[in-house]
């Protein structure tokens, strides 16, 4: 019934090897260094090897599972000191790599009793990665395996001693009563309430804050603190602790470029001994290093054709001999930054070529191809069926008057195979990707800023009888004062035969235009805000909540690995005030505070796909179904594959959870998970907390659902939106992040200009140059896998658990993804599938789990589900 049951022996029961006096054990850790070379690395290694040699090195001590310390508030018996043997014959590597060192206690299972934790004190001058301590057999009991994954810092810089559990898993009711104390000692240690910081990198503290380190006030560059109040609201992130700024003592101060990293708990951020975390890096140097250097050379120069637009990948862009290029790759010498910006007698910006024109330079351009990308591209998350027509908004009346949509009967009555709009209707074959009101209440402030102009758009989509969606029509509005209220000015395009001339062209760029509006809610709502931030609330309360033995933190803690990290980085350099985000996306300096109004009506059951799926018209209730929903567009990829790998997760978390909680009696009397529960929706994201659809957390089924939507989240969800942004954006005419110029309006002079030179008007209404490198450049590295990826399905560490159901259903799980990804690949080379394999010859791959692929995937493949959040 539970997982630690028959893992502790009756002492009575050992036999006489059982006296043996010595434990024998294996001890794995990895040694600082910094992209595999480092001189303070070097430095601190010989000062190790001193401390050594004077007998100050790194020891270990076992605390007993079953005998208490009575001289020590009966907590488990803790052992002699055992120094890791021939530390001095094990030289650091010059490239990271495991070491392996032995280790021997002095330890009486008779009169010690079976170990259960051991203290690790490191008495070097530098840090450490600990990943595992294996004793190799403890009579009567067998091996026991200490996973740590852990950086382990000189003893000094903590205020107690580090502790690490064996991989046994126990409830808060079912821990020995010995290592009960160990284990709420941790995690009050992790809570570090009584620690108000600035926090230093070994310190190890989750407390949480709001988003009040976006803006710099004293340099003029405010933006308003997210999260604490109503108009604001916002999930809160990691605190770091620093000081306030001078000019407003609600807004925390920003590091300068000399301060090294944003705080995060040391565990989050694996450093450069992992590759994920060279990419990390990669960003810091192209957001320090490069964007300057481009600015200062491309900043106004302007695209004139798609030509000029595809020298990006098949030439480059030739820069002068600019000495701060060669100074940038000295300083930045990770290969990745050296790609961006390769050595040679010109200076050379070139990226690889998107997957989207890779095949076919044109397909893009397709109304197919724009209409098949809200079902299988980068944001298939927005479109929903309509039911009712004309489209109506949900914005207030008494601010924005009746913004129903002007789209008519008679502009689409042609394009709907016969049917009429009512019958279209009832058929569920009219469909909207509606971002009227995501932006309308945001244009005036908007538009008024330098070389923008957006519209919001409506867009009516019809389901062929192929199974294939059509764009039928497209309504701009803009925002126009009316008697007090912000009413709607608004115009409405219909498609053009290609062969049409300039309305070809009118027709293209308000496909554009709906575009930018996709790509900006795609980045800040569906990417940052759906995924990134609030996650990030959940990772802060388990680790302050659940300790590493509960069976929900072993479950949940691989789809929280480096998120904190990749967030704190994102504060720093991508969404803060003139950051990459706010330089290449529309909204600019509203942007993450769109997000925050968006937020306000967040919910996290809605977060479950078959829920959202459900709510956006897109599926119906179906019992029958395995997935207990039903598809109304059979061929929606996303959809499709997604709701495969749900349901693997959800069958996963089932079993798995089962093995602890066989009724709901169970659940209810843990205190831990309830802890978690309470503190992850009052407290990470308090601004939501009285809302009435936060599970209540008193049934097994609810745990069950609550785990499925936060492993779906870190993982599909964000792979879904994340890793195809390079394949189907790196070609920014496919997906603009700006609209510069009003419509063109037959008569006028713009729609001359347009006549005269199509391509040259249409790509200088869009992104322009310097927006456009460095956005897609950032794209190029965000959309990248590393080559330690750690994929759904899949562990970092083997002895994760030491309980033999839990591995069982996990390997279940890994096999079920293995058949999906067999799924996939039979559905992509289906031609009944036409949305999956457009002409663009690109299949649809987001959702591909990548658990059974032994290849090399590092970089852009446009497929792979990670296990979380980590670029």
């Amino acid at each position: 019934m539970f997982g630690n049951i028959g893992k502790i022996p009756i002492i009575g029961d050992l036999t006489g090897s059982n006296k043996n006096a010595h434990l024998k054990g294996n001890l794995v850790l990895m040694r600082k260094t910094v992209l595999g070379f480092d001189v303070t690395s070097i430095a601190g290694s010989l000062m190790d090897g001193l401390g050594e040699f004077l007998g100050r090195g790194v020891t270990c001590q076992l605390v007993s599972s079953t005998v208490v310390d009575p001289n020590n508030g009966n907590r488990g018996k803790v052992g002699q000191e055992a120094s890791l043997e021939q530390w001095l014959l094990h030289p650091p590597p010059l490239l990271a790599g495991e070491d392996q060192f032995r280790v021997t206690f002095d330890w009486e299972v008779e009169k010690h009793g079976v170990p259960g934790a051991i203290i690790v004190k490191n008495n070097h001058a530098s840090e450490f990665f600990l990943k595992t301590i294996t004793i190799d057999d403890v009579p009567g009991h067998g091996p026991i395996v200490f996973v740590a994954n852990s950086w382990v810092y000189p003893q000094y810089k903590y205020r107690y001693n580090r502790v690490f559990f064996s991989n046994d898993t126990y409830l808060p009711s079912q821990m020995p009563a010995a290592l009960k104390p160990y284990r709420d000692d941790e995690l009050r240690n992790l809570r570090g309430d009584d620690q108000q910081g600035p926090y230093q990198e070994h310190d190890r503290v989750y407390r949480y804050d709001v988003y009040n380190d976006l803006g710099n006030p004293d340099a003029k560059n405010p933006r308003p603190v997210l999260g604490g109040s109503k108009h604001h609201p916002y999930p809160r992130r990691g605190r770091t602790g620093r000081k306030p700024t001078q000019t407003d003592p609600n807004s925390e101060s920003r590091l300068t470029l000399t301060d090294g990293d944003v705080y995060v708990p040391r565990d989050e951020r694996f450093g450069h001994i992992k590759n994920s975390d060279f990419y990390g890096y990669t960003i810091k140097a192209f957001v320090d290093g490069l964007v300057p250097i481009l600015e200062g050379y491309l900043l106004g120069i302007e695209f004139n054709s798609f030509k000029d637009i595809l020298q990006l990948y098949e030439g480059g862009i030739k820069l002068p001999d600019i000495p701060a290029l060669e100074e940038f790759r000295k300083q930045f010498p990770l290969q990745m930054v050296k790609d961006l910006m390769p050595a040679g007698g010109d200076y050379v910006l070139k990226l690889p070529m998107p997957k989207i024109i890779k095949e076919d330079k044109k397909a893009w351009m397709s109304d197919e191809e724009f209409a098949r990308e809200t079902l299988a591209g980068v944001n298939p998350l927005i479109i929903r069926r309509l039911t009712e027509f004309p489209p109506k908004s949900t914005l207030d009346p008494s601010k924005y008057g009746d913004q129903t949509s002007t789209i008519t009967e008679a502009h689409i009555a042609g394009s709907l195979e016969g049917l009429t709009v009512q019958q279209a209707l009832d058929s569920n074959r009219l469909y909207i990707l509606d971002h009227h009101d995501h932006y309308m209440p945001f244009l005036i402030e908007v538009n008024s800023l330098n070389d923008n102009f957006i519209y919001a758009t409506r867009t009516l989509l019809f389901l062929r009888g192929d199974g294939t969606l059509a764009p039928v029509a497209i309504e701009m509005s803009l925002p126009e004062l009316r008697d007090g209220i912000t009413a709607a000015k608004s115009t409405v395009y219909t498609p053009a035969p290609p062969t049409a001339g300039a309305e070809a062209w009118v027709w293209r760029l308000a496909k554009a235009y709906v575009n930018v509006n996709d790509y900006c809610w795609h980045q800040g709502i569906s990417h940052w805000l759906n995924t990134h931030a609030v996650m990030e609330p959940f990772v802060i309360a388990t680790n302050r909540q659940l300790s590493v033995t509960h069976p929900v933190h072993r479950l949940l803690l691989p789809h929280y690995r480096d998120t904190m990290n990749i967030n704190a980085l994102a504060r720093q350099k991508l969404i803060n005030a003139g950051g990459i985000f706010e330089m290449t996306v529309f909204p600019r300096k509203y942007a993450i505070e769109i997000s925050s109004k968006v937020y306000g009506s967040w919910n996290f059951t809605e977060q479950a796909l078959p829920d959202d799926l459900i709510k956006r018209g897109m599926a119906v209730p179906d019992p029958s179904s395995p997935y207990k929903v039903r598809l109304l567009i059979e061929d929606y990829p996303y959809a499709s594959d997604g709701l495969a790998v749900w349901h693997a997760i959800e069958q996963w978390v089932t079993e798995y959870l089962a093995i602890y909680y066989p009724n709901d009696g169970v659940l209810q009397a843990d205190v831990e998970l309830q802890a978690w529960w309470k503190e992850a929706r009052e407290v990470g994201h308090a601004d939501l907390k009285d809302e009435h659809w936060w599970p209540k957390m008193q049934t097994v089924p609810e745990l069950v659902k609550a785990c499925t939507t936060i492993i779906w989240i870190a993982s599909a969800l964000h792979a879904a939106v994340n890793f195809g942004q390079y394949p189907y954006c790196g070609y920014h005419p496919n997906r603009p992040s700006v609209s510069r110029r009003p419509m063109p309006v037959p008569g006028s002079d713009a729609y001359k200009e347009l006549e005269k030179n199509p391509e040259k008007f249409f790509v200088r209404s869009i992104t322009a140059q310097f927006q456009a490198v460095v956005g897609i450049s950032l794209l190029e590295i965000l959309s990248s896998h590393s080559s330690d990826e750690v994929y759904l399905g899949q562990r970092d560490t083997k002895e994760w658990t030491s309980d033999a159901k839990a591995q069982e259903a996990f390997k279940r799980f890994g096999a079920r993804l293995t058949e999906i990804e067999k799924r996939v690949e039979a559905m992509n080379k289906d031609p009944r599938f036409k949305n999956r394999y457009s002409a663009a010859q690109f299949p649809y791959t987001l959702l591909f789990p990548n658990t059974s692929d032994k290849g090399d995937n590092t970089g852009v493949t446009a497929k792979g589900i990670p296990n979380s959040i980590s670029i």
